[in-house]
């Protein structure tokens, strides 16, 4: 995902045809290790394809994906775990707060 992003990223630039050796460079910017087999794979299956018709045949496709009542039955029991997460954690939190400072401040 990462590869391909890269190469959106690029290809958003101006890069008509990124190399293996832009991806590599755009990825090192931000500290990640290329592998150059999965860089050169994803180049040629790219090769000679233009990347927005590639979007709009994915998006044509997506759009032929159900998405109906299943997901929207888990989608409460997920924001109610969340929220029980989010309030163990603020519980959490207040309990290092006070720990962190043992009984002083800094500028005490």
């Amino acid at each position: 995902m990462k590869y391909l992003a890269a190469y959106l990223l690029l290809t958003i630039g101006g890069n008509a045809a990124p190399s293996a050796k832009d991806i590599t460079a755009l990825l090192a910017t931000v500290g990640i290790e290329a592998e150059s087999d999965r860089i050169e794979t994803l180049i040629a299956q790219l090769a000679g394809k233009d990347i927005n018709e590639l979007i709009a045949e994915g998006t044509s496709k997506l759009a032929s994906v159900p998405s109906g009542g299943a997901a929207a039955a888990a989608a409460p029991a997920a924001g109610a775990a969340a929220a029980e997460t989010k309030a163990e954690e603020k519980k959490e939190e207040a309990k290092e707060e006070s720990d962190d400072d043992m009984g002083f401040g800094l500028f005490d």
